[in-house]
This record gives structure tokens, C-alpha cells and sequence, in this order.
């Protein structure tokens, strides 16, 4: 990538979508999606099941076409210039990226390797990636030995090893408990002082998404109901309302298949009244 091009990704917006539309068959996944998010914020996109939330992450880190519209990352329009927006981009998924079998060094090294970071920087580059997620006494352990917090942690480092302008994360804390969650959330936070980095987060977590983002917009049928900070939200709804009551007030629906939303969010504070 040209300096020219790294100049202009760094000071435009970190994300730009227009009309954004995906069809699958006579489904539509994302439907005529506006989106803006500054660069150097922590942005969640909140939703029901089906909403859209991973097809639109799956756009804009390139792995899926639109069927209409645009969409910008760090400057770049993602259809237009795939392979330079994969530069100035890392992405985290729902599934299992670091491999069991080696250790965690071992994985870093892999993905340095696919991102072409330079042989004499390799070393330098690991190490760093591993004290700054907390992990340097674990580097040359097995991944299959690691808990899934530090697993998690590792597949972050994984994804930050380039310098990427934008982090994707998709469910980043799915089944850790409540001490390696706020682990992750903390270090994403000094992801994001340290190096300037944009992080746009899918999450099904209302704590995650109130305590961690400073704008969420709720999803809904692939088009947004809803966008602003947290507390700008909470305040549309009601004046005692939490973000579990905007996520149904804006979306319903159910989160998981099962029972409702509603009825989840009502067991929940019934459980917690009654200790």
C-alpha cells in the first residue's frame, strides 16, 4: 500500500456504508444499511438472531459481495479494493482460528507470516503481541492447553499482529466467564489507546455492549432501529430503562432460539430480585 494510500485510510472515517444491501435468494440479509463510526471508537452492533449483524461484518472484512450499495473501510471502498482494505483490516470470528497443536508463539508466527510482516520483525512483533494481551509466560504452550479467555486473547493478538486501522470482532467474549470476559474488555481498551485502533464488535451481551462501546446500533431485519451512545438510548426509552429494555424496544424478538427476548430479559430480573 502506498503512503498516499495510508494517509488517506488513517483520516477518514473508520467505517462508511450507503444503501448497503445483501440478498440471499428472496432473503434480505441487510437491507439498504446506513452506517458511519469514527475512527479510533469502540462500536457495537446489537441485534436479534438474523438480523444482519454478521452478514455486514462479513461485507465490510471482504469475505461476502454486496448486492447493492457501498461500503468505505479506513477510506477504502471494500468491492472496489479488496486486497488493500485486507491490509488495514483484522477480523476475529465466532470460530476457532488458533490451532490446538502449536503453541501460542507458534500461532503468531503463522498469521506474521500471512500478513508478510517483515522476517526481521517477526520476533519483536510476536513478543510485543504477547506481553500487551497478557500471555508472554504462555508463548510456548500448547493452545490446547489454554484456557478459552486466553484463547480468545491470543486470536486478538493473532489479528493485531499487522497494525490494522480497523478490528472486526464477532461475539468476541461467547462463552468465557465473567473474569476472562472482562479481561478481553480491557484489553480491547488498550487496543484502542495504544495504537489508535477502530473496533467494531458484534455482541449479544448488553453489559459488554454498555460498558464497552460508546455507540451501538440495534439491527433489526437487517436495517438499523436504532443508533446512538448507550445512555442517549436509554434515555429515548424510558428514564429507568437499562439496554435490555432498548434492545426490546427497538428490536424484540427472541436472541436465542427458545423462548423470547422478552421473556428472557423477565426470568433474568426476577431471578436477581430474588437473590
Amino acid at each position: 500500500m502506498s503512503n498516499e494510500t495510508s494517509v488517506e485510510a488513517a483520516s477518514a472515517l473508520a467505517v462508511e456504508t450507503l444503501g448497503l444491501t445483501r440478498h440471499f435468494g428472496a432473503v434480505t440479509a441487510v437491507d439498504q444499511l446506513d452506517l458511519t463510526i469514527a475512527p479510533r471508537s469502540i462500536f457495537g452492533l446489537l441485534g436479534p438472531n438474523g438480523a444482519g449483524k454478521t452478514t455486514t461484518i462479513k461485507i465490510l472484512t471482504t469475505m461476502l459481495a454486496p448486492s447493492s450499495g457501498t461500503a468505505r473501510v479506513a477510506g477504502l471502498d471494500v468491492l472496489k479494493n479488496p486486497v488493500q482494505t485486507r491490509k488495514v483490516i483484522g477480523y476475529v470470528s465466532q470460530m476457532l482460528s488458533a490451532d490446538g497443536a502449536l503453541t501460542g508463539y507458534e500461532n503468531l508466527l503463522l498469521f506474521a507470516r500471512i500478513y508478510g510482516i517483515p522476517r526481521r520483525e517477526r520476533k519483536a512483533r510476536i513478543a510485543d503481541a504477547l506481553e500487551f494481551m497478557g500471555l508472554s509466560e504462555s508463548g510456548n504452550v500448547l493452545v490446547r492447553n489454554y484456557s478459552g479467555g486466553m484463547i480468545r486473547r491470543l486470536e486478538i493478538a493473532q489479528s493485531m499482529l499487522h497494525r490494522p486501522l480497523v478490528l472486526f470482532l464477532d461475539e468476541p467474549t461467547v462463552g468465557l466467564d465473567p473474569v476472562a470476559r472482562h479481561a478481553v474488555w480491557q484489553h480491547l481498551r488498550e487496543l484502542r489507546e495504544r495504537f489508535g485502533t477502530t473496533i467494531l464488535m458484534t455482541t449479544h451481551d448488553m453489559e459488554e455492549a454498555d460498558r464497552l462501546c460508546e455507540n451501538i446500533a440495534i439491527m433489526h431485519h437487517g436495517r438499523v432501529a436504532a443508533i446512538g451512545s448507550p445512555e442517549s438510548l436509554k434515555k429515548q426509552v424510558g428514564p429507568e430503562a437499562d439496554l435490555n429494555d432498548v434492545f426490546v424496544h427497538f428490536a424484540g424478538g427472541s436472541l436465542d432460539d427458545g423462548q423470547g427476548y422478552r421473556e428472557s430479559v423477565r426470568i433474568r430480573r426476577t431471578a436477581r430480585r430474588l437473590g
